[in-house]
């Protein structure tokens, strides 16, 4: 899964892109280190400073994980971060995209293809769809085969099913939505991460790892081209990896207005409810079905934008208090620490 350098512009201001726990970054590196790479380096490469390691609240930008993500690809020359039994070389997934797009009608054709591209390198991923007759059930699924993985932090198995998705959504350009995701390890410590993964249900235990979702989806036509190809590869990993919010939620919805009005003041609840054509108390009873509170999405969503930031090293502390609708500095300096465990300076460049 590699691809040219992304353009290295900071993101727009205000931006409501999800932040990564600091679990994720120190499960990329576990294949790096047990090759004896210095991870140093690698850390430096992307601008997260090497104490957020220790640190169980941390987390860093989509930016910040994407550019530690090509660093670890670059040092081994494997997508798959050292993980594997044998290393998948870089530019291994640019060229099934190239092989799945030019000659794939449908999106079951894709899937099909590309699976059998990755069966030709003994130490991939490897998967295969199943369907069974449609007087049966109308689910499909891709089963994923990890078990020649050393993957104790279940990285990889996170990596090789969000992937799985986000290509399948980008090749029909419609997002597939997941009936549920069935895993065959125990719910993990940072199993609330997993919402943020998938947007669907997951059960943990199940006799195989696997996607589920509507098998009509199949038969929907791939519509990416060479030009679309191109664009997306320049992009990854960042387009590919990202945490995707969606929109059909109440919490997403919510989390988008918000993130719409920064840098300017952020609009209450009942702003929001309004924009929503709900009553306050309709979206506060939407949320909390959803495990959430508005409360809960403006403080990730503060969280989230103050970390991006943060790690442009372009913008001072002061600013981010100000456009966050801080009454002052010590006000989100407590904040911040809440939410991450450290002070906002300890994530600027050099901080």
């Amino acid at each position: 899964m590699a691809a040219p350098p992304e353009d290295d512009a900071p993101p727009a201001y205000g931006a409501p892109a999800r932040s990564v726990a600091i679990h994720h970054v120190r499960a990329s590196l576990r294949g790096a280190q047990r090759h004896g790479v210095d991870i140093t380096p690698l850390l430096e490469r992307a601008a997260i400073p090497p104490r957020l390691l220790e640190v169980p609240l941390a987390r860093v930008s989509p930016r910040q994980f994407a550019r530690l993500t090509k660093a670890v690809w670059q040092a081994l020359d494997d997508e798959l971060q050292g993980l594997g039994p044998q290393p998948l070389k870089v530019g291994t997934f640019a060229m099934m995209c190239h092989a799945v797009v030019h000659c794939s009608p449908d999106l079951r054709t894709a899937l099909d293809r590309s699976s059998a591209f990755y069966r030709l390198f003994p130490g991939g991923p490897q998967f295969r769809l199943e369907e069974k007759p449609a007087e049966e059930t109308h689910e499909a699924r891709v089963v994923f085969d990890l078990t020649a993985f050393e993957d104790p932090d279940h990285y990889l198995a996170e990596s090789a099913t969000v992937v799985a998705h986000r290509v399948a959504s980008w090749l029909i350009r419609r997002r597939i939505g997941l009936t549920r995701v069935e895993l065959s390890y125990p719910a993990p410590g940072h199993a609330l991460e997993y919402d943020l993964l998938y947007g669907a249900p997951c059960s943990f235990r199940a006799p195989r790892t696997a996607l589920v979702f509507d098998r009509s989806v199949l038969d929907r036509p791939v519509l990416q081209d060479e030009a679309g190809l191109h664009a997306f590869l320049r992009r990854a990993p960042g387009d590919v990896l990202a945490r995707l919010d969606y929109g059909s939620t109440a919490a997403a919805q919510v989390r988008r207005l918000l993130g719409q009005s920064l840098p300017d003041r952020m609009p209450d609840p009942q702003d929001v409810a309004a924009r929503l054509a709900v009553s306050a108390q309709t979206l506060r009873r939407r949320l909390a079905a959803e495990g959430t509170s508005f409360q809960q999405i403006r403080d990730q969503l503060r969280r989230d934008v103050a970390i991006a930031a943060l790690a442009t090293g372009t913008v001072s502390i002061e600013d981010i208090s100000r456009q966050l609708g801080f009454s002052e500095p010590s006000a989100f300096h407590r904040a911040f620490k809440r939410w991450t465990g450290s002070a906002p300076r300890s994530y600027q460049p050099g901080g």
